[in-house]
């Protein structure tokens, strides 16, 4: 009988979030009954675990750290000889030695933006390199993510594994016409950031480019979709810059619902940067594939990892997420020539084909445990 794989994480739904569904993509990929996940507490997670074709341990609380009663709890999850994955290798991989003494025979660790900015600080790689000193493996997320753990982890023990996208899900169709309505866009020009609205995604740059947007495409439409603490933010400086009828905030939506959001888009935007001297950097950033998938060229900012999400000029471009003349610039070429927009869609639809699917992923996965 195939032991069971504990996956320990502090990321996981129905907590919202691209590490969170990289994780349960994982975990849901894998034979029914064969993996055991142990996370923290987090509203509604009672009926989401219901939901789901493996056991989910929760944590009292809403947070796990690398403490003693997390140690035995975790502990007591293990089967002897099981593979342990870490959901993040920071900092919850401080806990691997105790999961080995428990029975573990292998243990995965995955790494995501926050491991990489980790690298940067003598203190914290010092850390990081006593994580990745109890793993087997330790998986990075793509080029920019490696250079920077290798600083810390041998390089003998990172194996690229980075999220899938559910191209049956993000496709183009995916119900972009019913958003466009509900909304009342019809068939104007639509920008589309789907993201968390928090300073690092660029936003706020999306809005001070906007007005020089409408001066070579009048009647465009900016839409944001998703929660955060800059939401209000956003809304104010929209009113006050005149762009009430040209920007629309959603909020949060459901994740069943987004492929449909995407596809209300004619190009997709999320100008992310670097902040805190690149501590705060994207690690990847999984809304461009998803939007790649849904047919969608993306201007996607420079920070961290972003670049290993678009191939610049075939699928998007790349461009400064610090500057809104920049963004803006991407932007007005992109829908002022539907013919090249279009075309970068289909390219990029077809390279998540060909290297982004989550079977794919899921096979490297299953390899690694």
């Amino acid at each position: 009988m195939t032991k069971r794989t504990l996956i320990v994480t502090n990321d996981f739904p129905p907590r919202p979030g691209g590490i969170q569904a990289f994780v349960h993509g994982l975990a849901s990929r894998r034979p029914p009954g064969s993996v055991v996940v142990y996370a923290p507490r987090w509203k509604g997670c009672e009926d989401f675990d219901a939901r789901q074709p493996y056991e989910v341990v929760r944590h009292p609380s809403s947070l796990m750290l690398p403490t003693r009663s997390v140690a035995r709890r975790a502990a007591a999850l293990v089967e002897d000889g099981a593979t342990v994955v870490f959901g993040a290798a920071a900092p919850l991989g401080l806990l691997a030695p105790a999961l080995r003494a428990a029975g573990a025979g292998r243990i995965v660790m995955l790494t995501h933006g926050h491991e990489a900015s980790w690298a940067r600080l003598p203190g914290a790689r010092a850390l990081l390199r006593r994580i990745g000193a109890g793993a087997d493996v330790v998986t990075y997320l793509g080029g920019y993510t490696r250079r920077r753990i290798a600083r810390a982890v041998p390089a003998s023990r990172l194996v690229r594994l980075a999220p899938g996208v559910d191209t049956d899900a993000f496709r183009p169709g995916a119900g972009g016409d019913r958003v466009r309505a509900s909304l009342g866009l019809g068939d104007r020009p639509v920008v589309v950031c789907v993201s968390r609205l928090v300073p690092r995604k660029g936003q706020d740059v999306l809005l001070r480019a906007w007005p020089l947007v409408l001066r070579r495409v009048p009647g465009a439409v900016l839409l944001l979709v998703g929660g955060g603490p800059l939401r209000r933010s956003l809304e104010r400086g929209a009113a006050r810059a005149g762009l009430r009828g040209s920007v629309v905030v959603t909020g949060s939506v459901p994740w069943a619902s987004l492929p449909a959001y995407y596809d209300a888009g004619d190009v997709f935007a999320m100008p992310c940067r670097s902040r805190f001297g690149g501590l705060d950097v994207e690690g990847l950033g999984i809304v461009y594939l998803e939007a790649s998938a849904t047919g969608l060229p993306v201007v996607a900012g420079s920070s961290g990892g972003a670049p290993d999400a678009v191939r610049h000029g075939e699928t998007g471009l790349v461009v400064d997420g610090t500057s809104h003349t920049a963004v803006a610039g991407a932007l007005c070429d992109l829908l002022a020539d539907p013919a090249r927009a279009r075309a970068m869609g289909e390219r990029g639809r077809a390279w998540i084909e060909e290297e982004w699917r989550w079977d794919l992923v899921a096979a490297r996965f299953a390899a690694l445990l």
